[in-house]
């Protein structure tokens, strides 16, 4: 594998991600808790495998400039600049949820997951978006 093979694995890991939270409200939703601690935890494995793929990538590459031009390059900057900083809120709410869980936290794991599921599937949707816009626009 090659530095510049991580975007696509990249995506595929922020997709992976992304159907696991989905897939993990589901289950929690559906009274499911064992399995909901399994596929939750899973799904923050794949964000942490991502989270150092992406740094490799870009630590190696550096920034990569979007080409297009017109109102697509707002779009994109629009989806980007909510992308990032929502990402900063998951890397920090997504193992403090995660650790409230495990401890058997409930009533404070719920109360932070309320806000830390949308918001990371949010970012783990948005990063296959910005791949392609990015990479295969």
């Amino acid at each position: 594998m090659d530095v510049r093979d991580l975007p696509a694995l990249n995506a595929t890991l922020n997709g992976t991600a992304a159907v696991l939270l989905a897939t993990g409200w589901w289950l929690i939703v559906n009274g499911k808790r064992e399995a909901h601690k399994k596929v939750m935890l899973a799904a923050f494995t794949i964000s942490a495998i991502f989270l150092v793929s992406y740094l490799i990538y870009h630590y190696n590459v550096g920034s990569v400039k979007f080409q297009k031009e017109g109102p697509i390059r707002t779009v994109y900057f629009t989806i980007l600049l909510s992308h990032t900083i929502l990402a900063v809120f998951v890397a920090i709410a997504a193992p403090l949820t995660l650790f409230r869980g495990l401890a058997n936290r409930i009533p404070q794991h719920k109360k932070l997951a309320r806000w830390t599921m949308p918001i990371w599937l949010y970012v783990s949707v948005t990063g296959v978006v910005v791949y392609y816009m990015l990479y295969q626009m």
